[in-house]
């Protein structure tokens, strides 16, 4: 008797509008007024995706955020949004990650966890979205609109089966690609 194939979420979210600060380190950028709202936004577009059948729980099993101070504000701001996580941890690695490091991340989540939310910067999220994404696979109306861009508060939904250490380019659908704006 073969095992089920655990249908897995995975989304990719680059952080809310970091202000602009000369003279400031990169990693300790705060975000912006507009930020905090389009995280806000984010966080209350999870909340319904849900009820919209773009998420199969309301609850998100995992989050995985940079270290940078703008990425750990939009994760807050999310969550005050609506959107309820189990665990998050910050991983220095997401920093300015590649997207191969990205997937080397996602690797190691455990196969108890069905939902990631992982939370970075680009071009590492964008790259690695895209990569995931598999041609012809999901929305292509989420497609087009990927195709156009991946900005601040951007985030893609793709769905894949299978493990998570066996995370592999063109392995999922792209279910959704949404830019919420407070």
């Amino acid at each position: 008797m073969t095992k089920p194939t655990i249908e897995r979420t995975l989304l990719l979210l680059r952080h809310a509008k970091a202000e602009q600060a000369p003279g400031k380190p990169d990693h300790e950028r705060k975000l912006a007024p507009r930020g905090r709202k389009d995280a806000r936004a984010v966080g209350e577009w999870l909340r319904d995706a849900v009820q919209a059948g773009v998420l199969p729980s309301s609850v998100l099993d995992l989050a995985l955020c940079s270290t940078s101070e703008r990425t750990r504000q939009t994760l807050d701001v999310v969550c005050a949004g609506g959107a309820s996580v189990t665990d998050a941890r910050l991983d220095t690695r997401i920093y300015d990650g590649s997207a191969a490091s990205l997937m080397d991340v996602l690797r190691e989540v455990p196969d108890s966890v069905n939902t990631v939310l992982m939370i970075g910067h680009a071009p590492g999220i964008p790259v690695l979205a895209t990569a995931l994404a598999r041609d012809g696979a999901g929305s292509a109306d989420a497609a087009e609109r990927l195709s156009q861009g991946f900005p601040t508060s951007g985030l893609a939904v793709l769905g894949f089966e299978g493990r998570w250490a066996a995370l592999s380019p063109e392995m999922a659908r792209l279910r959704e690609f949404v830019v919420p704006r407070g």
